[in-house]
């Protein structure tokens, strides 16, 4: 989610400097181990396949329950690879939200493929199954693409409705690739992120809840015999010994370097994951009765790497709450029917939930260096705001 909208990243209130995200505080907790391991890579010189990239895939696996992790390039390539592998190609249909990040869009037409553009539920955010039937089921009728396959996105953190997709892309025979580039250490029925669908892409782009120091991503399987050919993927399509081209791929690499950093914040994850959902919950306490917050599916848990809600006035809130110092962001004002690089792909209908959250949604500041007094003078702020 790098699109941003009216984005303030920090301003100045009365609680001192709030930062919608911080990463210079969390950078001051684990910087000497963060330059123990660069240094670490200095020293072996392996900055392209250091073993970094092998250990922090296999505590990636091991943490969601995933059968395996393959890292690369950016949460984009996570997306792109498995879609290769599937054979993903011209004349096929690629069910999405319309209320996403472009770059999951942009993954389908690196194939050659079509995105199908679906709305989305008015409380979750998320793709709306009812609405996925519906476009299946008009795609089929026209009969000029071929339903392949259908990425729902867990936007903000909090994971789509796989019970419900699953079952759809059971019944319609569609293979199911999640976008979870927001969402990891998000959970559904028990089960973490990296281990709901056949395949997850996530990203670690530096202001995801984990974070590189560049652009990096990972793609998780359920089935540990994807990998071989994910790595070829991501590896320009060769071979074992990387000398012949076997398949078509792409550079996607991920450099040592990020796998590094990602290392160490990986130990702290759970100590700030737990630190964003206290400030979610007390978010929700406060601003439930003037605003209206993203809703969870029973049985899940998000991610938290972004809070946001919505209001009917919202361009008048958000330019109050800035002038008294709290930075906000708006994902997303255009939602990706409406941008003219997919306008010949925009359904003959409008997406009424897409269109009508896109104009009230806007972000709070979300990560785990927000003191209580900062959260509850958020809070007081976003009341007096949205009351006036």
């Amino acid at each position: 989610m790098n699109g941003v909208a009216n984005i303030s990243l920090a301003a100045e209130s009365r609680q001192g400097r709030i930062s919608f995200i911080d990463l210079a505080a969390q950078q001051r907790r684990i910087r000497p181990a963060i330059e123990h391991r660069l240094q670490a890579v200095l020293d072996h010189g392996r900055y392209i396949a250091g073993p970094e990239i092998e250990e922090l895939e296999a505590l990636l696996a091991e943490r969601t329950g995933a059968a395996a992790a393959v890292a690369c390039a950016s949460g984009t390539a996570a997306l792109i690879i498995p879609l290769f592998a599937l054979g993903v190609k011209q004349g096929d249909a690629v069910f999405i939200p319309s209320f996403t990040y472009n770059a999951t869009a942009n993954a389908v037409l690196v194939t050659g493929a079509t995105p199908v553009f679906v709305d989305i539920d008015p409380a979750t955010f998320n793709m709306d199954p009812v609405d996925l039937k519906k476009k299946i089921a008009e795609i089929r009728t026209k009969g000029e693409l071929t339903p392949r396959a259908l990425i729902p996105v867990d936007m903000f953190g909090s994971p789509a409705n796989y019970t419900s997709i699953a079952k759809i892309a059971s019944d319609e025979g569609l293979s199911v690739l999640s976008d979870g580039a927001q969402s990891f250490g998000g959970v559904f029925n028990n089960r973490l992120v990296g281990n709901l669908a056949p395949a997850t892409a996530t990203s670690f782009f530096p202001g995801k809840a984990l974070g590189a120091y560049g652009d990096a991503g990972a793609v998780f399987t359920q089935d540990a015999d994807d990998i071989d050919e994910w790595m070829s993927i991501r590896w320009h399509g060769t071979d074992n010994e990387r000398k012949t081209s076997v398949r078509v791929g792409f550079n996607g690499r991920m450099d040592t370097f990020q796998a590094a950093v990602l290392l160490e914040k990986l130990a702290i994850f759970d100590d700030e994951l737990a630190a964003r959902r206290q400030i979610a919950e007390t978010y929700d306490a406060r601003l439930s009765s003037i605003a209206r917050p993203q809703q969870h599916l029973s049985g899940a848990q998000s991610g938290c790497a972004y809070y946001s809600l919505c209001v009917e006035n919202r361009d008048a809130v958000v330019e109050q709450v800035n002038k008294m110092g709290v930075p906000t962001a708006i994902y997303y004002t255009t939602p990706l029917h409406e941008m003219p690089a997919f306008a010949e792909f925009a359904p003959d209908e409008t997406l009424a939930a897409t269109n009508a959250v896109a104009k009230e949604i806007f972000a709070l500041p979300m990560h785990p260096y927000l003191t209580p007094d900062q959260v509850d003078y958020i809070c007081d702020v976003v009341e007096a705001a949205a009351s006036q």
